[in-house]
């Protein structure tokens, strides 16, 4: 079992920067996928950003330029390195990370809000 656990979130004023962390336990070492979501209020779930086991990052196109998505597979530790931050970005953000060698589960943090003011 994989346990997610986000922090870092909080209020930024437009144009700022803020960064997420999220912290990887328990049986950690089989996650080959990571990745941030974002969920606005009434509106879906959708990805924001994901990184591989070998290094390589998919974003979606909005955040393209402004967002970086570091992690540390020493310590099973992802961070989403905010720039230029929009009111649009304020949303529920979540830590995901996917097993795709041994259980192909979908592990889920509890969310850290983003407040992002004009």
């Amino acid at each position: 079992q994989v346990q997610l656990v986000e922090s870092g979130g909080g209020l930024v004023q437009a144009g700022g920067s803020l960064r997420l962390s999220c912290a990887a336990s328990g049986s950690s070492g089989r996650i080959n996928m990571m990745g941030w979501h974002r969920q606005a209020p009434g509106k879906p779930r959708d990805l924001v950003a994901s990184i591989t086991q070998d290094g390589a990052t998919t974003y979606v196109d909005s955040v393209k330029g402004r967002f970086t998505i570091p992690r540390d597979y020493a310590k099973n530790a992802l961070y989403l390195q905010m720039h230029s931050l929009k009111p649009e970005a304020t949303a529920v953000s979540y830590c995901n990370a996917d097993d795709l060698v041994t259980t192909w589960s979908s592990y889920w943090g509890q969310g850290t809000q983003v407040s992002v003011s004009a």
